[in-house]
Order: structure tokens, then sequence, then C-alpha cells
């Protein structure tokens, strides 16, 4: 990111995570995610809960709960789901502890890169769920537990200028705590992996 554009937009920092995982997740949506030469406007995402959500890892992970102890606000929590994909959350620590997952980014640097990662050449395609997204920017576990915060190669940039039309319906690829209302999509976007039910 040149000069010029660092100007108008800011690493989103500590201060950001350390407060709830709703409130985190629906602030993202807007955002860009920077991941090396690659980034991508935040356009879907969920939040989960370290306490009384059965679909979060803590509720049934004793890994998961060590991970928020040992680290954070804004550390990077990547885990292989079902032997398939890699799944790319941030901590939050704050007035609740928890997780944001993130599921789709539009696509904005690095565009051909992703493509010939993903071996795909539709631009809705490429990011457009939390596995697509992870394997278009070659995220794996090592980078597990990262700073989120302090690298401006790996981090989230807000334009403190814009506003977004955030939409929040019912999580989606779970059974667990499936009716909270925690996933969070950028209204009208085509980049989403599933168009919210609302």
């Amino acid at each position: 990111m040149d000069a010029a554009a660092l100007m108008k937009k800011q690493l989103v920092r500590r201060l950001f995570f350390q407060r709830d995982p709703l409130s985190c997740a629906r602030e993202l949506i807007g955002t860009e995610l920077i991941w090396g030469d690659c980034s991508g406007i935040l356009v879907e995402v969920e939040a989960y809960a370290a306490i009384d959500d059965e679909a979060a890892h803590t509720f049934t992970r004793p890994s998961a709960r060590s991970f928020i102890e040992q680290n954070e606000a804004g550390a990077a929590y990547v885990y292989f789901n079902y032997g398939m994909h890699w799944m790319l959350n941030v901590l939050v620590k704050g007035e609740a502890n928890g997780f944001v997952l993130i599921r789709a980014i539009q696509p904005r640097r690095g565009v051909e890169l992703m493509k010939k990662r993903r071996r795909v050449d539709d631009l809705h395609q490429l990011c457009s769920g939390p596995g697509k997204l992870t394997q278009a920017l070659a995220i794996t576990n090592r980078h597990h537990e990262i700073d989120l915060c302090a690298d401006p190669r790996h981090c989230f940039v807000s334009n403190a200028r814009a506003n977004f039309d955030v939409v929040a319906d019912k999580r989606i690829g779970i059974s667990r705590s499936a009716h909270l209302p925690w996933r969070f999509t950028l209204r009208g976007s085509p980049f989403l992996s599933r168009p919210p039910k609302v």
C-alpha cells in the first residue's frame, strides 16, 4: 500500500478488538484485509462467543480456551476445518471474549495471484467463503497466533470516512446455536458465500 493510500486508511489497532465479538464483527465489515501482496474488502464475517455459544470452539476444545488465555486481542486463530480447509479467525478479548470468523472478501489487490492459487477465474468465486479465502491468500497453520494489529503486511485497515450498510442474519454451516443472528454481511455484495435470509 502506498503512502497516499495509508494517509486515508488506518491500521485497525488492538483496542478495536478489546470489546465484544458482535461489535467487532459488525464493524469489521468494510475494512480491508491486507495479506502480503493481496488484499480484499471484508463483506462477510461471523461472531462466536467464548461463553455459552455451543458453536464456538471454546465450548468443546480446551485448546481454544488456552488460546484465549495465552494470546492478546487481535491474534490470528487459524484451524483446519473438517480436514479440508483452513479458517481464519481473529481473537476478541474485552467486554466478552470470542472470535470473529473471516468468511468472505471482495478481492482488491493481488487478484491474479489469488486466481492462480485457487485455479478460478471468476472474481466472485475467488474468496466467497472462508475456505476459498484462505486458499486464495495462502493462509495455513503457520499464521496461527500471529499479531494482526502490528504487522502492516498482515492486518486490517479501515477508512474512517466510509459508512457501510451491514445486514445481520443467522450463522451458516453450523447445527448448534444456529439461531443466533451473528453473521454480518455487506448489503447487496455479490461476493458473499450465501445471500442473507432477511
